[in-house]
């Protein structure tokens, strides 16, 4: 997979992500701790904070420890966090720490030694990229929990879309995933995404090509059955499907019901 940023921009992006979510634990505060996730209603904003903080310790744990296959996550030093009456102070020194540990790690271990993941990109490289971006998306999560603002910078927002569209062109997810070769069925059709109010040199638009065998995308403009155009972030969470297609800030043009039924069929994060 092509990375937008060095690995060592990676780890300290991540440091940076880790930050900003603990200025929205912040802001929400002890009695916030217990507040629903609307875009992951099955989670309150500590559940969301445990899961995060335990990825960070989960995969920090596979690149010190150079493993070869996956982790159980009871190997894995101080993965389940504070319990639920912890205090919110508690509960930040946790998360802090676990990402703390995880980007060490990654520093450490350096972007190539071979390491496990559940990827065909094996080593810490693509670990420090998918944590930056497992943050963004779950920073989102947190901030509409708290009801603060979320904003990403428009690097960062394309690299976490074009590293989600890498992740579901890659030939064993799409043979595995029965919903992804669902889409098989509209071969011929085609989504573009367009990011307004970028720089030229961002390039920030993308074609989706549906075939018979999977799909293929490209940065380029070009005419498609159905079009996203709104914000950069805001193109990133409709496809992340943390926006609502049908929210004002996104106009959508043409086959709405296929970019519906990719939304539908895409689910991750």
């Amino acid at each position: 997979m092509a990375h937008a940023f060095t690995h060592t921009r990676y780890c300290d992006e991540l440091a940076r992500q880790a930050g900003l979510f603990r200025e929205v634990l912040a802001t929400a505060g002890t009695a916030g701790l217990t507040a629903r996730v609307p875009t992951c209603p099955d989670w309150t904003l500590r559940q969301l904070t445990l899961h995060l903080g335990g990825a960070y310790r989960w995969f920090g744990e596979i690149v010190r420890s150079r493993a070869t296959e996956m982790v159980p996550d009871e190997n894995v030093p101080g993965f389940h966090g504070p319990g639920d009456e912890a205090p919110m102070e508690a509960l930040d020194a946790w998360f802090a720490e676990s990402a703390q540990l995880a980007v060490e790690e990654l520093r450490a271990a350096g972007p190539h030694v071979r390491v496990w993941s559940w990827s065909t990109e094996q080593n810490p490289a693509f670990w420090a990229r998918r944590a930056v971006h497992e943050t963004v998306i779950h920073r989102a999560d947190a901030s509409f929990a708290a009801g603060t603002p979320f904003s990403v910078t428009p690097e960062v927002a394309a690299d976490c879309l074009e590293e989600w569209l890498e992740i579901l062109a890659c030939p064993a997810v799409q043979e595995h995933q029965e919903e992804l070769r669902g889409l098989r069925e509209h071969a011929g059709k085609s989504l573009h995404l367009h990011a307004t109010a970028t720089a030229p040199e961002l390039r920030a638009e993308w074609l989706i090509e549906l075939g018979p065998e999977g799909f293929t995308w490209r940065r380029e403009h070009g005419r498609a059955t159905v079009a996203v155009r709104a914000l950069l972030t805001d193109v990133l969470l409709t496809l992340y499907r943390r926006l609502p297609a049908t929210d004002p800030r996104v106009e959508v043009l043409g086959d709405a019901p296929l970019l519906d039924e990719w939304l539908s069929r895409t689910s991750f994060g």
